[in-house]
């Protein structure tokens, strides 16, 4: 880790300098720029008033991650820094110089996934080792949006190796390119999976905002445990193309921010057509994408939620969070009928592995042959190799056995996955859909999951709840909001709608987010202390 840090500490001085000495001498007048939980308005104003540049908070967001990521706490959280980023902003400062301004998202320090592909000197590995070095062609689309929007691309976010997808074993937030992620509330306990990078990084301030993946709980899992707001849109609104695959029936990117209203700007920049996604071209016809315009206050007045509770028993102080929340729609006006359930997911979840095993074949092995012949390993048969012939690192904490399942799936005319992909979306669907429809519901809403736990490298992940899997395998929307913390650690709330209802449900976060107000600051804890 000292290497590491010597290393990024020698690129932030070579960017200084190479950024010029008018920088040097701009920055000895003032303070530098401000990072604590800076919302887009608030970094807009600053840029607007000129206070401050994008070059400044730039590099104070880089500073930010050398003092914490590699060193500090050190929470493993950005697995490498943009070397373009001080020279993107500063070109972005002489547009707004200029005259020209993109839009809200111009000149703010974004930080992507590393399974989000980008055309320029980073990386993207998924995590592994084996991609070190296969560069991608292009950007993945919705890198080309957030580019064209004015975001400074500031680096890749660590994350679950491939997505955490590679053994059902699993570490959270592992990955052996970039090590332990680690929850910033309490630096022994696991940040979940697999955006964990980019959950940490808006949680401990490392970036404005970042973007995550999910396939399966993916971002709303890492958003709750680390006190963010985390939004999966429905399966089509976001180009998938040039996102390193797990399976095209459930792959989606989104937006992991401090508030539910960036989410909104954030999602309003990424969403739309891409001739090659099909997924995107079941985008509703006249299907608004201003987001931001779709939030209303007092949404929640009249609004009828369906409450999803834990089918087990919840610890008391888990327990008291979930009945504030509900406690708060109520004040909010809204109306909650209560004790409803989504039956037994077990057979879904059976059906959702056939789908997702046969389907990352399928994408990995295209994925790797769009990088042209130029990179050294041509399918998931070769990843598998690769893990093997370097064990000692790729597999030092975990196995690689849903690679291998993966690996013996046939092809996706197979009448194994086609039973599969059709009963697993149909009964997805058909549950969600018979709450909301029956009961006239808005949205469902239930606790996101329990509180984090430990890091362990012995037994592996352990789970405390979720709410996710419906949601996933049926392509529908869900949205995590901070609700609360159990011994300072925070607890989400989720809200779950239908195709294409990302405007209500983020009016409806909103202003739940309003009457609570749970967002808190990580202090870096090595542990939570017994009483």
């Amino acid at each position: 880790m000292a290497l590491r840090s010597k290393a990024l500490g020698r690129s932030f001085r070579v960017l200084a300098i190479a950024a010029g000495f008018g920088m040097v001498a701009e920055c000895a007048t003032r303070p530098a720029f401000p990072v604590a939980e800076v919302t887009i308005d608030e970094i807009q104003a600053r840029f607007k008033s000129g206070a401050y540049s994008s070059r400044e908070a730039t590099q104070a967001y880089l500073d930010r991650i050398e003092a914490l990521n590699h060193a500090g706490p050190q929470l493993n959280a950005v697995i490498e820094v943009n070397p373009d980023a001080l020279a993107i902003a500063a070109a972005l400062d002489a547009e707004r110089k200029a005259g020209k301004i993109r839009g809200p998202l111009h000149g703010v320090p974004i930080l992507l996934k590393d399974n989000i592909a980008t055309a320029d000197r980073m990386e993207t590995t998924a995590g592994s080792l084996a991609l070190v070095g296969a560069r991608p062609k292009s950007d993945a689309a919705v890198v080309t949006r957030l580019r064209a929007a004015g975001a400074v691309i500031l680096g890749k976010a660590n994350l679950s190796e491939w997505a955490n997808f590679r053994d059902n074993k699993s570490n959270s937030g592992w990955s052996a390119r970039g090590g332990f992620t680690r929850n910033p509330y309490a630096l022994d306990r696991s940040p979940s999976g697999s955006s964990s990078g980019s959950a940490v990084s808006v949680a401990a301030n490392l970036c404005v905002a970042a973007i995550g993946t999910e396939t399966d709980g993916s971002i709303l899992s890492p958003s709750s445990r680390c006190g963010i707001v985390g939004l999966k849109p429905t399966v089509g609104l976001v180009s998938r193309t040039g996102i390193i695959p797990i399976a095209a029936a459930q792959d989606t990117a989104g937006p992991m921010t401090l508030t539910v209203r960036d989410a909104a700007i954030l999602l309003g920049v990424m969403a739309g057509g891409d001739a090659s996604d099909r997924a995107t071209q079941e985008i509703p016809a006249g299907q608004s994408l201003d987001y931001l315009g779709g939030l209303k206050t007092g949404s929640l007045k009249g609004a009828r939620l369906g409450l999803l509770r834990p089918s087990g028993e919840m610890r008391p102080a888990v327990k008291a969070v979930f009945d504030h929340a509900i406690a708060s729609l109520l004040a909010a006006g809204a109306v909650v009928v209560d004790n409803l359930s989504l039956g037994d997911e077990s057979e879904i979840s059976k059906h959702e592995y056939e789908v997702l095993t046969h389907e990352f074949k399928a994408g990995l092995n295209g994925y790797l042959a769009a990088l042209g012949p130029g990179s050294p390993l041509k399918s998931l048969a070769d990843i598998i190799a690769f893990n093997t012939a370097h064990a000692s690192t790729e597999l030092r904490y975990f196995g690689q056995k849903t690679f291998i399942d993966a690996e013996e799936k046939g092809p996706l005319t197979d009448p194994i996955y086609l039973k599969a992909k059709r009963e697993s979306r149909w009964l997805s669907r058909e549950r969600i859909d018979a709450l909301l429809n029956g009961q006239h519901l808005d949205a469902l809403v239930a606790l996101s999951n329990g509180p984090a736990g430990l890091i362990d490298v012995v037994n592996g992940d352990y789970f405390s709840g979720g709410t996710s899997t419906l949601a996933a395998v049926a392509g529908y929307p869900a949205l995590t909001v901070p609700a609360g913390q159990v011994r300072e650690l925070p607890i989400g709330l989720t809200f779950v709608g239908r195709a294409w209802s990302e405007a209500r449900l983020l009016s409806l976060a909103a202003e739940f987010e309003r009457w609570t107000h749970s967002r808190q600051p990580p202090q870096f804890r090595p542990t939570i202390g017994v009483d």
